[in-house]
């Protein structure tokens, strides 16, 4: 059984058998035990939409949040930031860990190999990002809009004797 805490601090535990299934299935109208065989769509569907991602763990924790008298609406407002990547991390590996053993070898694969894939993509954004040609670039851009909007509106300024 895997876990995560909320923005709250409260301990939430996800835990992936026959009976939660079903009940994401009927609630969510999302097959779980299908995440092996359909080429990742479904989890790509939950894990890029975090209303969605946030149902399916609400409904896999709800005899949790029963007893502790937390609403859905209460929950989703404790998900935002680190949590959401903890959760999913959570859920993910509770998933990996429901499966038979070659289905779970065949799953473990392809989410090590998503999250390498991921981890690089994050690394060459950061990389762009930090690149000082790009700040010139966009600094370029935005005097260009600038003279466009305000050399219509004002007509063409004096240039700057500096």
């Amino acid at each position: 059984m895997k876990s995560f805490k909320d923005k709250e601090g409260r301990p939430w535990n996800v835990e992936i058998n026959v009976t939660a299934l079903k009940r994401v299935r009927d609630l969510c109208q999302v097959d779980l035990a299908d995440a092996v065989g359909d080429d990742g769509k479904t989890i790509e569907r939950i894990t890029s939409d975090p209303v969605l991602l946030c149902n399916v763990l609400f409904v896999l924790c709800k005899p949790q949040a029963d007893e502790r008298k937390i609403s859905d609406e209460d929950f989703g407002r404790a998900m935002a930031g680190d949590p959401i990547e903890d959760a999913t991390n959570a859920l993910l590996e509770e998933l990996v860990d429901f499966f038979p053993k070659r289905r779970r070898t065949v799953f473990r694969h392809v989410l090590d190999l998503s999250r390498q894939a991921e981890t690089r993509a994050m690394d060459q954004i950061e990389t762009r990002l930090s690149n000082p040609a790009l700040k010139a670039k966009l600094d370029k851009q935005v005097d260009e809009v600038l003279e466009t909007v305000f050399g219509n509106l004002f007509g063409k300024q004096p240039e700057s004797s500096e």
